[in-house]
């Protein structure tokens, strides 16, 4: 087989705490997965940005910017927002628009199915991406299928420990076929810009989940190794490369720091030792993928291998329910806290995953 013949698997990854554990209907309606973003800062009061935290069911987020573009009479690129929510939610985010007389349109005249606004503050700037502390995340699983005392473990598991910090489908496309796609840019193919955006994010995230689920499989994802790099929790501030020490163990243990893995580009990893043997191992199948990303002109960067679960709680509902309340930082991706536990979509994904889940206990 050759070098680019190997594809990563970006929908298929080794699991940090093993075995599913219950099988689950996600996503019913928009309403069983709400996500809110956590602000990073507090409006001015002034300038000529109007900072609007609005509401969107069933909408991604380019659609709300360009129907607020529209209903503020203003240009697309006068939109601000901090980051990307998913379609099939009911999510509440911040947006802002530039009107530079300030002057606010009519919040009631806001005529968008599926689109509100809840409040609007004057701000001195353009949002700008990544401009939030983090996101909360309440989820309902229906018709839940497994072992409750599993459960219970395996979420109390995951608040003391974290999660994988992989990138989560929606980074791949349909199907995985960003990859492809991001093969066919390298080979040559022309693409737009906002389509080769998506692509080389693609290919970088595919390189970056690799090393990820290499460290899964050596069982230290969540620990350090010699030559590790680290990166401080909450933060993207990195140290290193280290050599493994009991303090630094220690420090992961208590989920103060965290390993990292290579985000692909130009440049020497910045990894040593048996951390770098281990990311170099895990990508050399895809060298189109390096030699694509380091030609885009990208630059080595880190992301941490693990993500800390903030405020991790659950609850069984009356009609077999299970509601998940979660914070993650930006970034992360809530559906890994799901892919941990072995949820599955679908009417007949689900029948064969609940076979494998114990059926004959409802959680």
């Amino acid at each position: 087989m050759s070098e680019t013949a190997a594809e990563p698997s970006p929908l298929v990854l080794p699991r940090a705490y093993g075995e599913a554990v219950l099988a689950a209907r996600f996503r019913v309606e928009p309403a069983d997965f709400l996500v809110e973003e956590l602000p990073a800062f507090e409006p001015s009061g002034e300038g000529e940005h109007l900072l609007l935290e609005i509401e969107k069911t069933g909408m991604n987020t380019a659609f709300a910017a360009k129907a607020l573009a529209a209903w503020a009479g203003i240009a697309e690129m006068g939109v601000g927002y901090a980051g990307m929510k998913d379609r099939h939610a009911v999510t509440r985010q911040r947006m802002s628009l530039h009107l530079p007389r300030r002057v606010a349109p009519d919040v009631a005249s806001l005529d968008v199915p599926g689109l509100r606004i809840l409040s609007t503050h004057w701000h001195q700037r353009k949002l700008p991406r990544g401009a939030l502390a983090g996101n909360r995340f309440t989820l309902r699983l229906r018709e839940v299928v497994g072992d409750a005392a599993a459960i219970d473990a395996r979420l109390g598991a995951i608040a003391a420990g974290g999660i994988a910090n992989y990138f989560g489908e929606q980074r791949f496309g349909h199907g995985g076929g960003n990859v492809a796609q991001a093969r066919r840019l390298f080979a040559g193919a022309r693409v737009g810009r906002e389509q080769r955006s998506i692509y080389l994010s693609a290919a970088r995230s595919a390189l970056f989940n690799a090393v990820l689920g290499a460290r899964i499989g050596a069982g230290d994802w969540n620990a350090g190794r010699d030559g590790e790099v680290w990166m401080l929790d909450g933060t993207q501030s990195v140290f290193g490369p280290e050599p493994a020490t009991g303090e630094l163990q220690a420090r992961a243990a208590a989920q103060d720091i965290h390993p990292t893995g290579p985000m692909w580009g130009t440049g020497e990893l910045r990894s040593t030792g048996a951390t770098r043997a281990l990311e170099e191992a895990a990508v050399a199948p895809h060298a189109d993928l390096r030699a694509g990303l380091e030609a885009a002109g990208l630059r080595q960067e880190r992301r941490a291998l693990r993500v800390r679960v903030r405020d991790l709680s659950w609850q069984r509902e009356a009609d077999g329910a299970l509601l998940l309340a979660f914070a993650l930082m930006p970034g992360a991706y809530a559906t890994e806290l799901l892919a941990e536990l072995g949820t599955v979509v679908g009417a007949p994904d689900f029948v064969r995953a609940a076979s494998a889940a114990t059926p004959s206990d409802r959680a």
